[in-house]
């Protein structure tokens, strides 16, 4: 797993020593220098995002660097070739910001937290949500073994677990499903 220093992009991209996201152009430079570290990584690659360098980040530094990355690139520009991507060292803080980014965009992401939780943040309703917390807590487990203990029929909880997987909230394997890599 990769790990991206968002603290140490912000200052080489903004060549000043801020701790805070508060502008759209600076949300947009560093999420220009984060492209380029991921499109350097293999396609299976994870990517861990760590924001606990970060002070501050504002609704604009929110939509430049959290909602833009995950957002399909705009046409005729290189494809992204990281398509996961888990986010660390977000504080409540933070997440005002994001959440509503990505509500704005119908976004989700995989927030690990430094006590070592994780949770999904974003737009999923509650059968994705039930879904991702059964497979993050089994740490990955077949189909039929999800939709036994989620009491589900097979043919719907294959269907959560494949929009899930569309959406990068989880691996796909041939063993079932899987929780985005563990940070520890």
């Amino acid at each position: 797993m990769t790990r991206i220093d968002v603290g140490s992009v912000l200052r080489n991209s903004a060549n000043l020593p801020y701790r805070n996201l508060v502008t759209r152009s600076t949300g947009a430079a560093v999420r220009q220098c984060i492209e380029l570290e991921l499109a350097a990584l293999p396609a299976d690659e994870t990517a861990t995002l760590d924001f606990s360098q970060i002070g501050m980040m504002d609704f604009s530094c929110a939509d430049e660097i959290v909602a833009k990355l995950l957002l399909d690139p705009p046409h005729g520009a290189p494809a992204r070739t990281c398509g996961l991507v888990i986010f660390h060292g977000i504080t409540d803080h933070h997440l005002e910001a994001i959440e509503d980014v990505l509500h704005h965009h119908g976004l989700a992401i995989v927030v690990h937290f430094a006590d070592g939780g994780a949770r999904l943040v974003g737009a999923v309703n509650d059968d994705e949500r039930l879904m991702w917390e059964l497979v993050y807590a089994t740490g990955g487990t077949t189909v039929q073994a999800l939709a036994t203990r989620a009491g589900r029929a097979h043919t719907d909880t294959e269907q959560i677990l494949e929009l899930l997987h569309s959406r990068h909230l989880v691996r796909h394997a041939e063993q079932g499903y899987h929780p985005l890599g563990s940070l520890h």
